[in-house]
């Protein structure tokens, strides 16, 4: 009886916290938010953090819910996650960043690209800004082709390669990543405009090709050094990266 009652008062807190967004393919599970004090140079910053995982049925039942992903050994996948501070919901134009996962940058801090750069900055940026969220987007390692073949793109670009040309030696395109998933949770979190932290026009146009209100667009330029120097004009001059 005593387990029971436990069970069951842990479902009555994550009730407050579990959302469910229907899809055409099923729904969505965001789970949030919750307290996330970050060191962001050298000060802490208190966010609140969600994630979210992608289902193909729905489920009413909170219960069914918990029951079925204590089983499902997620551990074995990559879930994305959003980071928001300030009054996301209702603030006036927030700052976004969809920001693909990047083992190697976010991680280790490699020099070989400027991802690890462009997560912190863009945080700074919205902590300044006094809201906004950071989308951490899950299976967009290598801009869609995963680290086992990233580490092969390396491979190839330390063979006089670029990024484009070793990704595509290796069967795959320039770009597959994918935001509609990202776009169906920050629609669940705000309705007012937002204004996109990027240098790549394809997120631009995918947000407002859902629909979405879009009050432009803020470049992110920086960490330029010798050993990504190559990479950064590769984007520019074949993957359209803007200014």
């Amino acid at each position: 009886m005593q387990e029971l009652q436990v069970k069951s008062n842990n479902l009555s807190v994550l009730e407050d916290k579990i959302q469910i967004i229907k899809t055409d393919e099923g729904a969505i599970y965001l789970v949030g938010p919750i307290k996330l004090p970050v060191n962001l140079y050298g000060e802490t910053v208190e966010f609140n953090w969600y994630s979210w995982l992608k289902a193909d049925e729905v489920l009413e039942d909170y219960k069914e819910v918990i029951d079925r992903l204590s089983s499902a050994h997620l551990a074995d996948y990559q879930q994305s996650s959003v980071l928001v501070y300030g009054d996301f919901e209702y603030g006036e134009d927030a700052l976004i960043r969809m920001h693909s996962i990047c083992h190697t940058g976010d991680i280790f801090g490699s020099k070989r690209c400027d991802c690890g750069y462009q997560l912190r900055q863009s945080m700074k940026m919205m902590v300044e800004h006094g809201t906004g969220a950071l989308f951490y987007l899950a299976n967009h390692e290598g801009r869609g082709i995963g680290l086992f073949s990233k580490a092969m793109a390396y491979i190839l670009q330390e063979n006089g390669y670029d990024t484009v040309e070793a990704n595509e030696a290796l069967g795959f395109v320039d770009d597959s990543r994918n935001y509609q998933e990202a776009i169906t949770v920050l629609k669940a979190l705000r309705a007012k405009p937002v204004t996109l932290i990027t240098n790549n026009p394809k997120k631009l146009e995918a947000l407002r090709a859902a629909g979405l209100p879009v009050s432009g667009r803020t470049p992110l330029w920086g960490d330029v050094s010798e050993y990504n120097e190559r990479y950064l004009q590769t984007k520019v001059k074949k993957s359209g990266h803007l200014a």
